[in-house]
């Protein structure tokens, strides 16, 4: 969705990261006592640089603009966390740390609705005329 600005459409991206990694922290907790299971984390920052790496060859008639930026859905992308083993069985969890990133993604979480619903109540309140 991509109303006036790309505001929206970043917020929707932020959302679903932040939905994928609530679900990670949540499998990582659900196995907290399962013998050999490798904690896994959510990495966006990877995605992030390659979406906004790629450039588009446009002309520029100065050398002091800006190049234009292709603007592609990057996902956030599973992968282990480090190999060290917390528990005597194998597992990698380290429960303390998934319960401090699970209410640091809930705040955030949080954080985004709002700023989302404020983008669509400003919307609501342009369509009605300031009303």
């Amino acid at each position: 969705m991509n109303l006036f600005s790309g505001t929206i459409s970043s917020l929707e991206h932020a959302l679903n990261y932040s939905s994928t990694k609530q679900k990670v922290i949540s499998q990582n907790i659900a196995n907290v006592d399962t013998p050999n299971y490798k904690a896994k984390g959510v990495s966006f920052k990877s995605a992030l640089q390659e979406a906004l790496g790629d450039t588009i060859d446009t002309y520029r008639t100065d050398k002091r603009h800006f190049a234009f930026q292709k603007h592609s859905a990057a996902s956030a992308v599973i992968e282990n966390k480090n190999q060290v083993s917390y528990n005597e069985n194998g597992n990698s969890v380290d429960i303390d740390q998934e319960m401090a990133d699970l209410a640091s993604n809930q705040i955030y979480y949080n954080a985004l609705t709002e700023r989302i619903s404020g983008k669509f109540s400003t919307l609501q309140n342009v369509i009605r005329g300031g009303k």
